[in-house]
């Protein structure tokens, strides 16, 4: 698959909250995840099963999630980038709505990295 083709997957699969199963097509066994530094609970990881695992946590955080929106994505070489944003209640820390950029790089049609650019929260 070209990067558009991955990005275009990807983002169809997250505007259906299809997160799992766009890991499992789309991910590199090898992937990193990196989160901003400072980010609470969450650090970068390598591997399917470490990303799996940060997936569980957050959605163990989670209360309800009100909404989301995808952007279309950007694609530049083999790397594209979408816009975030969701509306979510967490457990014991109320609603909230988070927005972010999130930047993916593509190698032999496969994510081999991605990383969230969002406000940290002290």
């Amino acid at each position: 698959m070209t990067t558009q083709e991955v990005a275009n997957k990807l983002v169809a699969y997250c505007r259906k909250g299809e997160y799992a199963e766009a890991q499992q097509d789309l991910y590199a066994d090898n992937c990193w995840s990196i989160e901003p530094e400072g980010t609470q609970g969450f650090q970068t990881v390598q591997g399917m099963d470490a990303i799996k695992q940060k997936m569980e946590q957050w959605a163990q955080m989670v209360e309800e999630i009100h909404g989301a929106e995808v952007s279309d994505p950007i694609v530049a070489g083999n790397h594209f980038a979408v816009t975030m944003k969701n509306d979510v209640t967490f457990k014991g820390q109320g609603r909230m709505t988070i927005e972010e950029i999130s930047v993916y790089e593509v190698t032999n049609g496969k994510i081999t990295k991605e990383q969230f650019f969002f406000p940290v929260m002290g």
